[in-house]
Protein backbone atom coordinates (compact mmCIF):
# COMPACT_ATOMS: atom_id res chain seq x y z
CA UNK A 1 0.00 0.00 0.00
CA UNK A 2 1.40 3.45 -0.84
CA UNK A 3 2.45 5.55 2.27
CA UNK A 4 0.35 8.68 2.33
CA UNK A 5 1.81 12.24 3.56
CA UNK A 6 0.10 15.28 4.52
CA UNK A 7 2.47 18.44 3.34
CA UNK A 8 0.90 21.68 4.80
CA UNK A 9 2.61 24.85 3.79
CA UNK A 10 1.58 28.41 2.73
CA UNK A 11 4.26 29.16 0.56
CA UNK A 12 2.94 27.67 -2.98
CA UNK A 13 6.42 27.50 -4.79
CA UNK A 14 7.58 25.08 -2.12
CA UNK A 15 5.15 23.10 -1.59
CA UNK A 16 5.16 22.06 -5.43
CA UNK A 17 8.27 21.44 -5.38
CA UNK A 18 7.92 19.16 -2.03
CA UNK A 19 5.17 17.49 -3.15
CA UNK A 20 6.79 16.29 -6.89
CA UNK A 21 9.77 15.11 -4.88
CA UNK A 22 7.66 13.13 -2.42
CA UNK A 23 5.70 11.68 -5.43
CA UNK A 24 8.68 10.65 -7.33
CA UNK A 25 10.05 8.87 -4.80
CA UNK A 26 6.53 6.67 -4.43
CA UNK A 27 4.43 8.62 -1.94
CA UNK A 28 0.77 9.48 -2.26
CA UNK A 29 0.79 13.41 -1.19
CA UNK A 30 -1.97 15.34 0.15
CA UNK A 31 -1.49 19.28 0.49
CA UNK A 32 -2.66 22.30 2.60
CA UNK A 33 -1.73 25.99 2.03
CA UNK A 34 -2.66 26.36 5.89
CA UNK A 35 -2.78 24.69 9.20
CA UNK A 36 -6.44 24.64 9.30
CA UNK A 37 -7.05 23.30 6.17
CA UNK A 38 -4.25 20.28 7.20
CA UNK A 39 -5.69 19.81 10.23
CA UNK A 40 -9.56 18.94 7.97
CA UNK A 41 -7.52 16.56 5.79
CA UNK A 42 -5.69 14.96 8.58
CA UNK A 43 -9.03 14.51 10.32
CA UNK A 44 -10.24 13.23 6.76
CA UNK A 45 -7.69 10.76 5.82
CA UNK A 46 -5.57 10.43 8.69
CA UNK A 47 -2.11 10.15 7.15
CA UNK A 48 0.64 8.33 8.83
CA UNK A 49 3.06 11.37 8.52
CA UNK A 50 2.55 14.91 8.22
CA UNK A 51 5.24 17.72 6.89
CA UNK A 52 4.62 20.96 8.25
CA UNK A 53 6.02 24.52 7.94
CA UNK A 54 6.16 26.29 11.32
CA UNK A 55 5.60 29.50 10.56
CA UNK A 56 2.04 30.13 8.52
CA UNK A 57 -0.78 32.82 8.67
CA UNK A 58 -3.56 31.55 11.42
CA UNK A 59 -2.28 28.09 13.00
CA UNK A 60 0.91 27.57 13.42
CA UNK A 61 3.18 24.42 12.74
CA UNK A 62 3.27 24.18 16.38
CA UNK A 63 -0.21 24.10 16.76
CA UNK A 64 -0.59 22.04 13.66
CA UNK A 65 1.64 19.43 15.57
CA UNK A 66 -0.40 19.64 19.09
CA UNK A 67 -3.83 19.28 16.98
CA UNK A 68 -2.42 16.03 15.21
CA UNK A 69 -0.94 14.07 18.22
CA UNK A 70 -4.34 14.88 20.48
CA UNK A 71 -5.93 13.03 17.43
CA UNK A 72 -3.74 10.03 16.78
CA UNK A 73 -0.57 10.03 19.18
CA UNK A 74 1.06 7.41 16.49
CA UNK A 75 1.53 9.99 13.67
CA UNK A 76 4.65 11.25 13.00
CA UNK A 77 5.11 15.30 12.42
CA UNK A 78 8.51 16.95 10.55
CA UNK A 79 8.63 20.42 11.08
CA UNK A 80 10.22 22.70 8.63
CA UNK A 81 11.34 25.87 9.61
CA UNK A 82 14.17 28.43 8.94
CA UNK A 83 17.85 27.69 9.52
CA UNK A 84 17.18 31.03 12.39
CA UNK A 85 14.88 29.03 14.18
CA UNK A 86 16.20 25.69 14.31
CA UNK A 87 16.32 25.82 18.15
CA UNK A 88 12.33 26.54 18.14
CA UNK A 89 12.47 22.77 15.64
CA UNK A 90 14.16 21.26 18.53
CA UNK A 91 12.06 22.16 20.88
CA UNK A 92 9.08 20.99 18.99
CA UNK A 93 11.12 17.66 18.81
CA UNK A 94 10.89 17.66 22.60
CA UNK A 95 7.32 18.05 23.03
CA UNK A 96 6.44 15.43 19.99
CA UNK A 97 7.59 16.19 16.92
CA UNK A 98 9.94 13.49 15.08
CA UNK A 99 12.64 15.74 13.31
CA UNK A 100 12.86 18.96 11.69
CA UNK A 101 14.45 19.95 8.29
CA UNK A 102 16.09 23.34 7.82
CA UNK A 103 15.31 25.73 5.01
CA UNK A 104 16.50 25.35 2.25
CA UNK A 105 16.89 21.56 2.17
CA UNK A 106 17.79 19.14 -0.80
CA UNK A 107 15.75 16.91 -2.72
CA UNK A 108 18.08 13.84 -0.54
CA UNK A 109 17.60 15.52 2.83
CA UNK A 110 13.93 15.24 2.17
CA UNK A 111 14.25 11.81 0.99
CA UNK A 112 16.18 10.06 3.45
CA UNK A 113 14.63 12.16 6.36
CA UNK A 114 11.26 10.41 5.25
CA UNK A 115 12.07 7.17 4.76
CA UNK A 116 13.92 7.17 8.16
CA UNK A 117 10.82 8.41 9.45
CA UNK A 118 8.66 5.08 7.81
CA UNK A 119 11.42 3.01 8.34
CA UNK A 120 10.58 4.36 12.56
CA UNK A 121 7.41 3.92 12.07
CA UNK A 122 7.84 0.07 10.82
CA UNK A 123 9.72 -0.86 13.49
CA UNK A 124 7.67 1.07 16.80
CA UNK A 125 4.70 -1.11 15.05
CA UNK A 126 7.09 -4.60 15.52
CA UNK A 127 8.34 -3.48 18.96
CA UNK A 128 4.10 -2.89 19.43
CA UNK A 129 3.16 -6.31 18.73
CA UNK A 130 6.66 -8.03 20.24
CA UNK A 131 5.18 -6.27 23.64
CA UNK A 132 1.68 -7.67 23.35
CA UNK A 133 3.21 -10.99 22.48
CA UNK A 134 5.08 -10.84 25.78
CA UNK A 135 2.31 -9.82 27.51
CA UNK A 136 -0.12 -12.51 26.34
CA UNK A 137 2.47 -15.16 27.17
CA UNK A 138 2.88 -12.86 31.07
CA UNK A 139 -0.81 -13.49 31.38
CA UNK A 140 -0.16 -17.36 31.10
CA UNK A 141 2.46 -17.22 33.72
CA UNK A 142 4.79 -18.19 30.94
CA UNK A 143 7.11 -15.33 31.81
CA UNK A 144 7.57 -14.77 35.44
CA UNK A 145 8.12 -11.69 37.47
CA UNK A 146 7.45 -7.92 36.38
CA UNK A 147 10.91 -7.14 38.29
CA UNK A 148 13.31 -4.38 37.07
CA UNK A 149 15.68 -6.72 35.33
CA UNK A 150 12.81 -8.50 33.57
CA UNK A 151 11.86 -5.06 31.84
CA UNK A 152 14.96 -4.68 31.01
CA UNK A 153 14.79 -8.13 29.16
CA UNK A 154 11.89 -7.07 27.37
CA UNK A 155 13.24 -4.37 25.97
CA UNK A 156 16.47 -5.94 24.81
CA UNK A 157 14.22 -8.70 23.25
CA UNK A 158 12.19 -5.76 21.46
CA UNK A 159 15.49 -4.74 19.87
CA UNK A 160 17.37 -7.71 18.88
CA UNK A 161 13.87 -8.97 17.64
CA UNK A 162 14.12 -7.59 13.94
CA UNK A 163 17.57 -8.60 13.25
CA UNK A 164 18.59 -11.64 11.27
CA UNK A 165 21.07 -12.14 14.27
CA UNK A 166 21.49 -15.51 15.56
CA UNK A 167 21.11 -15.19 19.70
CA UNK A 168 21.84 -17.43 22.27
CA UNK A 169 19.82 -17.27 25.42
CA UNK A 170 21.17 -18.18 28.93
CA UNK A 171 19.15 -19.05 31.77
CA UNK A 172 18.50 -21.81 34.72
CA UNK A 173 15.77 -24.24 33.78
CA UNK A 174 12.03 -23.10 34.02
CA UNK A 175 12.97 -19.10 33.56
CA UNK A 176 10.95 -19.36 30.03
CA UNK A 177 13.95 -19.70 27.38
CA UNK A 178 11.42 -21.38 24.82
CA UNK A 179 9.09 -18.20 25.43
CA UNK A 180 11.47 -15.66 24.66
CA UNK A 181 12.72 -17.15 21.70
CA UNK A 182 9.18 -17.41 20.37
CA UNK A 183 8.73 -13.58 21.55
CA UNK A 184 11.81 -12.80 19.17
CA UNK A 185 10.10 -14.73 16.50
CA UNK A 186 7.31 -12.97 16.51
CA UNK A 187 8.62 -9.77 16.87
CA UNK A 188 10.68 -10.68 13.36
CA UNK A 189 10.31 -10.23 9.79
CA UNK A 190 10.02 -14.13 10.00
CA UNK A 191 6.58 -14.40 12.04
CA UNK A 192 4.93 -15.55 9.34
CA UNK A 193 7.13 -18.65 8.43
CA UNK A 194 7.45 -21.27 11.08
CA UNK A 195 8.65 -21.58 14.75
CA UNK A 196 10.31 -25.41 14.77
CA UNK A 197 11.82 -25.93 18.40
CA UNK A 198 14.53 -29.04 19.31
CA UNK A 199 15.23 -29.96 22.63
CA UNK A 200 18.89 -31.54 21.70
CA UNK A 201 19.19 -33.14 25.57
CA UNK A 202 16.04 -35.23 24.76
CA UNK A 203 17.14 -36.71 21.41
CA UNK A 204 19.38 -40.06 21.70
CA UNK A 205 22.94 -39.00 20.51
CA UNK A 206 23.08 -41.41 17.37
CA UNK A 207 19.79 -40.01 16.20
CA UNK A 208 20.09 -36.05 16.86
CA UNK A 209 22.03 -35.19 13.50
CA UNK A 210 19.12 -36.62 11.42
CA UNK A 211 16.58 -35.17 13.88
CA UNK A 212 18.40 -31.87 12.97
CA UNK A 213 19.35 -32.36 9.09
CA UNK A 214 17.08 -35.47 7.95
CA UNK A 215 18.09 -38.33 6.14
CA UNK A 216 17.49 -40.29 2.84
CA UNK A 217 16.18 -43.70 2.93
CA UNK A 218 18.67 -46.52 3.15
CA UNK A 219 21.35 -44.02 4.59
CA UNK A 220 21.00 -45.79 7.24
CA UNK A 221 19.64 -49.36 9.32
CA UNK A 222 15.96 -47.76 9.90
CA UNK A 223 16.02 -45.25 7.44
CA UNK A 224 12.97 -46.65 5.49
CA UNK A 225 11.98 -43.19 4.01
CA UNK A 226 13.07 -39.72 3.56
CA UNK A 227 12.82 -37.69 5.80
CA UNK A 228 13.29 -33.58 7.26
CA UNK A 229 15.14 -32.67 9.35
CA UNK A 230 14.31 -29.44 11.83
CA UNK A 231 16.53 -26.99 9.02
CA UNK A 232 14.57 -27.72 6.10
CA UNK A 233 11.29 -27.77 8.24
CA UNK A 234 12.30 -24.22 9.74
CA UNK A 235 12.43 -22.67 6.13
CA UNK A 236 12.17 -19.22 6.01
CA UNK A 237 11.58 -19.08 10.12
CA UNK A 238 13.23 -19.73 12.76
CA UNK A 239 14.91 -22.87 14.35
CA UNK A 240 15.15 -22.49 17.96
CA UNK A 241 17.90 -25.20 19.96
CA UNK A 242 17.11 -25.60 23.37
CA UNK A 243 20.11 -27.21 25.63
CA UNK A 244 22.54 -26.53 23.11
CA UNK A 245 25.52 -27.50 25.40
CA UNK A 246 24.18 -30.86 25.07
CA UNK A 247 25.08 -31.22 21.07
CA UNK A 248 27.52 -34.04 20.83
CA UNK A 249 31.04 -32.63 19.91
CA UNK A 250 30.88 -34.38 16.68
CA UNK A 251 27.92 -33.00 15.51
CA UNK A 252 28.98 -29.04 16.07
CA UNK A 253 31.21 -29.15 12.89
CA UNK A 254 28.20 -29.78 10.57
CA UNK A 255 26.15 -26.98 12.72
CA UNK A 256 28.67 -24.44 12.31
CA UNK A 257 28.55 -24.94 8.60
CA UNK A 258 24.58 -24.72 8.80
CA UNK A 259 25.13 -21.48 10.33
CA UNK A 260 27.92 -19.94 8.38
CA UNK A 261 26.47 -20.98 5.16
CA UNK A 262 22.92 -21.66 5.01
CA UNK A 263 23.64 -25.32 4.31
CA UNK A 264 23.53 -28.82 5.04
CA UNK A 265 23.06 -32.81 4.18
CA UNK A 266 20.84 -34.94 5.06
CA UNK A 267 22.23 -38.32 6.09
CA UNK A 268 23.23 -40.13 3.15
CA UNK A 269 22.53 -36.80 0.65
CA UNK A 270 23.14 -33.95 -0.58
CA UNK A 271 23.65 -30.36 0.09
CA UNK A 272 20.86 -28.14 0.78
CA UNK A 273 20.32 -24.71 0.62
CA UNK A 274 18.12 -23.14 3.46
CA UNK A 275 17.20 -19.30 5.30
CA UNK A 276 16.66 -19.89 8.67
CA UNK A 277 17.58 -18.06 11.94
CA UNK A 278 18.38 -20.10 14.45
CA UNK A 279 17.96 -18.98 18.70
CA UNK A 280 19.55 -21.40 20.71
CA UNK A 281 19.30 -21.79 24.53
CA UNK A 282 21.51 -23.52 27.29
CA UNK A 283 21.29 -23.71 31.16
CA UNK A 284 24.96 -24.55 30.72
CA UNK A 285 28.21 -22.78 31.53
CA UNK A 286 29.36 -22.92 28.00
CA UNK A 287 32.79 -21.23 28.88
CA UNK A 288 33.41 -23.79 30.86
CA UNK A 289 32.49 -26.60 27.95
CA UNK A 290 35.13 -24.62 25.66
CA UNK A 291 37.81 -24.34 28.27
CA UNK A 292 36.95 -28.31 28.83
CA UNK A 293 36.99 -29.11 25.09
CA UNK A 294 32.97 -30.64 25.30
CA UNK A 295 31.92 -27.14 23.12
CA UNK A 296 33.81 -25.15 19.96
CA UNK A 297 34.53 -21.93 20.33
CA UNK A 298 34.10 -20.85 16.69
CA UNK A 299 30.71 -22.56 16.99
CA UNK A 300 29.88 -20.64 20.35
CA UNK A 301 30.58 -17.06 18.94
CA UNK A 302 28.99 -18.06 15.92
CA UNK A 303 25.39 -18.86 18.30
CA UNK A 304 26.03 -15.74 20.53
CA UNK A 305 26.02 -12.90 17.68
CA UNK A 306 23.74 -11.69 20.48
CA UNK A 307 23.59 -13.09 24.03
CA UNK A 308 20.90 -12.75 26.09
CA UNK A 309 20.47 -13.90 29.85
CA UNK A 310 17.54 -13.87 31.90
CA UNK A 311 17.70 -13.29 35.51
Amino acid sequence: MTRQILLIDDDASLRRVTEFNLQEAGYHVLTANDGAAGLRLFKRHRPELVITDVQMPGMNGYEVLAAVLALEPQTLVIIVTAFSTVAQAVDAMKVGAYDYLAKPFSRDQLSLTVAKAFEYRSLRQENSQLKAALSETAETDQIIGHSKEMLQLMQRVEKVAASQASVLISGESGTGKEVIAKALHRGSDRSKGPFIAVNCAAIPKDLIESELFGHIKGSFTGAIKDRKGKFSLANKGTLFLDEIGELPIGLQPKLLRALQEQQFEPVGGVSEQVDVRVLAATNRNLDEAMQSGEFREDLYYRLAVVPIEIP
